[in-house]
């Protein structure tokens, strides 16, 4: 017998709830969509939910709204059935059962991130410390000493020593052989870089060194100084290095993919910041793309920097991206339908409701909260005494009729405001809720939930 699931939802919801589920089709369950006796059912509480369900259907299990707040374990208890949240919105149901291509496992990934310090010969030991946590927070590997040509670097050795002390794996990167072999010898696992005429400084250390050409572009140097270090028994990472736009961007990625083709079991290291850091764009899709590129070569190594302040949020971006990659190149799919981290400008279902249902919501509002939403056609608020839509918050506001209520206006200003940024960018809005960057914005930015004491209704757009 397929599973029986019981639906709570709202006045508003239900037509729309029910509709969705009957295009589901043959969804494997059987399915009881239950009124349980209020307008909005964003606003339905575990403790509501046991006090006004009274029978539960004979369901298998029971779906609440996911904003639904309180303890659902101990509601689950006290019916004898398992209670869980679905989705925020009911039109992302389908996705939420398995639909719309999603329980796809992002936990693993084939890539180590190499983040780089470039001004760690500017900090003491205790803020090289706090960067590199900060970056092991983001999401990244190894830790990258950046030394500045004829800038001294007194506290590499010391440097070198904490970060080991504190968990990181650590990478030298320097043009002078002195502080490559200073680092080494206080314990870095990786030298950037070695060429042939350094090669040399492999045979001094057991720091694995990354290998590039004897001068850019030259391929056959880095192979050269491959096959040495293969006669060897010696790892490396070989790094062809990409060239910026437009000083040989593609025939660098050219040269990555010829290196592959020579060297198909070599293990690889791109570094991304001469496109991130030096193109004036936004840098996500920039990351996806590559790294897309290193899951098609099997690149396993990424160094990247965080310079400019565009690149800010790089390695959380990176981190994201080669978790979405790898996911898609093991299963053979498109990167889509994998996860928001990566679209912070744009959602891609940015407008769930046409105008003209929300007008139907808007219709069926009996008391005077207002309730907010955003469609393709623009801003709509509306209670008891009507819908109003607009582009402009500015022009929207006389019509609302709070003006006097210092409290209430000040809400409806912030979430007028989030609405518009929403509708301008194609962003996906919900009542009550900071709009969502992807990896872009640091967590703990975001909002917290609206009093619900100064405007009880928490979201126009219902959920399940």
């Amino acid at each position: 017998m397929p599973d029986h699931i019981l639906f709570l939802t709202g006045h508003l919801a239900e037509p729309q709830l029910r509709r969705v589920l009957t295009e589901l089709g043959d969804a494997g369950f059987a399915w009881t969509v239950h009124d349980l006796g209020l307008q909005v059912a964003a606003l339905m509480t575990a403790d509501m939910i046991g006090r006004r369900l009274g029978d539960t259907f004979g369901a298998d299990r029971i779906l609440v709204p996911g904003r639904c707040q309180g303890d659902l374990d101990a509601l689950s208890r006290r019916l004898g059935v398992p209670v869980e949240r679905g989705p925020d919105d009911l039109i992302d149901l389908p996705e939420f059962f398995g639909r719309a291509g999603g329980g796809v496992d992002l936990s693993a990934h084939g890539v180590t991130v190499f983040a780089e310090l470039t001004e760690a010969p500017h900090l003491n030991v205790p803020g090289i410390v706090a960067a590199a946590a900060a970056l092991r927070a983001d999401g990244a590997d190894v830790i990258d000493l950046g030394c500045l040509p004829q800038t001294p670097f007194p506290r590499l050795e010391e440097a070198v020593r904490a970060l080991r002390a504190d968990g990181h794996r650590v990478s030298v990167d320097s043009t002078d052989p002195t502080e490559l072999l200073r680092g080494a010898r206080a314990g870095a696992d990786y030298l950037l870089s070695l060429s042939l005429d350094t090669l040399h400084l492999a045979d001094e250390t057991d720091a694995t060194p990354v290998l590039i050409a004897r001068t850019p572009g030259d391929l056959g140097s880095l192979l050269a100084a491959m096959e040495r270090l293969d006669a060897r028994g010696r790892a490396y990472l070989a790094d062809p290095i990409l060239e910026p736009i437009p000083y040989g961007f593609a025939a660098s990625l050219a040269r990555y993919h010829e290196l592959r083709r020579r060297a198909p079991q070599a293990r690889l290291l791109m570094g991304t910041g001469n496109l991130s850091e030096l193109v004036d764009a936004d840098t996500a899709g920039m990351h996806a793309l590559l790294l897309g590129v290193m899951a098609e070569l099997d690149i396993g190594a990424l160094l990247t920097t965080q310079v400019s302040p565009h690149c800010r949020s790089a390695v959380r971006e990176i981190d994201a991206a080669r978790r979405m990659m790898h996911a898609a190149h093991a299963a053979g799919r498109l990167p889509r339908g994998l996860g928001d981290a990566l679209l912070g400008l744009h959602d891609r279902k940015p407008f769930p409701y046409p105008a003209e249902r929300v007008a139907e919501f808007a219709a069926g509002v009996r008391d005077p909260n207002f309730r907010i939403q955003v469609s393709e056609d623009g801003i709509h608020a509306y209670n008891r005494d009507g819908l109003r839509t607009g582009t402009d918050p500015f022009a929207l506001w006389p019509q609302l009729g709070v003006a006097d209520d210092a409290d209430h206006a000040f809400y409806l200003g912030v979430e007028l405001a989030r609405a518009q940024i929403a509708w301008q960018l194609g962003k996906r809005y919900v009542q009550d809720e900071a709009l969502r960057w992807g990896c872009m914005a640091r967590a703990g930015n975001a909002a917290g939930p609206a009093d619900d004491t100064a405007t009880p209704c928490r979201d126009g757009r219902e959920a399940a």
